[in-house]
């Protein structure tokens, strides 16, 4: 045979079953062109929910990491806004409060909006809530933080103590339970 760039030569083994489910293995030489061939591309179609938690905390814009997490955050919204359409993204600030923002609202934030306390315990519960909306598909929180909880909700009103107290620690686990057995995925960004 002639020799082609794009056509090859190769041995297939086939087997063959009768119907009293005798096999036999048969060699055979196939040439292949690249015709012969068909490229598929897949992706998971699944949906996502995601709550990206942004610490607005007094102790993460003096030691200067709030730059940081709003550039995070924001770089996140565009990788799921821009690869994943279909998803759903909330953003959460918490400080001694939880509450949401939009994206767009991110750049003019300013330090001064802050209080005092990283209360991981209301954010932890205002994403909870924001996940259980949507029905199936994966759900995550994305925590971006300088530090650990100083502060826990008692019925509506934030308490706040540094150094962290046993309590704030307690309903803070608390809370990373409730979200986990919801089939919540946690993922923290650590800033220093």
């Amino acid at each position: 045979l002639r020799q082609h760039p794009l056509i090859w030569p190769d041995i297939v083994v086939a087997r063959l079953t009768n119907l009293s489910a005798t096999a036999i293995d048969i060699e055979v030489m196939c040439w292949f062109e690249t015709a012969d061939f068909e490229v598929f591309r897949t992706e998971l179609s699944t949906q996502a929910g995601t709550v990206v938690m942004l610490d607005m905390s007094r102790s993460i814009i003096f030691n200067g990491c709030f730059l940081a997490a709003k550039k995070v955050t924001l770089a996140l919204n565009a990788l799921i806004r821009g690869q994943f359409p279909r998803d759903q993204l909330h953003i959460v600030g918490f400080s001694l409060y939880a509450r949401e923002f939009r994206a767009e609202q991110l750049p003019g934030l300013a330090s001064s909006e802050w209080s005092v306390g990283t209360n991981m315990h209301a954010g932890f519960q205002l994403a909870r809530r924001l996940l259980g909306r949507q029905k199936g598909g994966n759900k995550q929180i994305i925590m971006v933080t300088d530090g650990e909880p100083t502060a826990h909700m008692e019925g509506t009103e934030a308490e706040f103590a540094y150094p962290p107290t046993r309590r704030t620690i307690q309903e803070t686990l608390k809370e990373v339970q409730r979200c986990t057995r919801e089939g919540i995925t946690i993922n923290t960004f650590m800033l220093e």
